[in-house]
């Protein structure tokens, strides 16, 4: 098991112009993506208003690069993870560590897993693509996510593959995209559904709760891999 840092993970206050420029970009290509595709009606998870919003479903991906440049680079990485690695000075085999961590927490209770696999991640630190990637927005692997450190959108993706190491089905996950009315500034989640239930796993938040607790997220956009949700309301 990875051994906790002796720091607390940095929570963020504040995303940089340039990465909060890039979502909103995001966010409104994603609108007229949906308009275009002439997505279908609303779609709600067993009539579960994420956030308490609408949704209108989409099976067509082709706009969401970034995601799905995610996936690709992930399935080539993915049958490296059960390499065995030796821990020197310059090798601390974070991806043997998670590995291992999940392994010892197959057997536990859904929601139990839920808890773990947001405190383990969340343990990272948090650091904007501008500093670490010198881009604008990057998202990033989980050996990337765990050998650097990332954002928002790495802690959700790096759950969201525990979780389906767990066993989770993947279609009862989605990344979120949304704008925290609070601080008035893009970020993301992962969701799980348990039960009809969505439960948030947040970065910013320690303990797993359900989402519809939060008040101060309008989701803009979430998407898995089978498709995406465009939220309204």
């Amino acid at each position: 098991m990875r051994t906790p840092a002796t720091t607390p993970a940095k929570r963020p206050t504040r995303r940089a112009p340039a990465a909060r420029a890039a979502l909103l970009a995001l966010a409104a290509a994603l609108i007229a993506a949906a308009v275009a595709a002439g997505a279908p009606g609303p779609a709600q998870a067993a009539g579960y208003k994420l956030f308490g919003t609408n949704e209108i479903q989409s099976k067509t991906l082709d706009k969401f690069t970034k995601w799905t440049e995610l996936l690709t680079r992930y399935d080539g990485e993915a049958p490296n993870e059960l390499n065995v690695c030796q821990p020197t000075a310059a090798e601390k085999c974070h991806i043997a560590r998670w590995r291992i961590f999940l392994k010892q927490i197959a057997a536990l209770p859904p929601m139990e897993q839920l808890q773990r696999v947001n405190q383990y991640v969340n343990d990272w630190l948090y650091v904007l693509d501008p500093v670490n990637y010198n881009q604008k927005d990057y998202w990033a692997t989980p050996r990337e996510f765990m050998y650097r450190n990332g954002d928002c959108e790495d802690y959700a993706f790096a759950k969201y593959v525990s979780l389906v190491h767990l066993g989770f089905p993947k279609e009862q996950m989605r990344l979120v995209v949304l704008q925290d009315l609070n601080l008035q500034i893009p970020h993301a989640v992962l969701v799980v559904y348990v039960e009809g239930v969505g439960w948030l796993l947040d970065n910013q938040i320690g303990q797993v709760i359900e989402a519809n607790r939060v008040q101060h997220y309008k989701p803009i956009f979430s998407i898995n891999e089978q498709a995406w949700w465009l939220h309204r309301g």
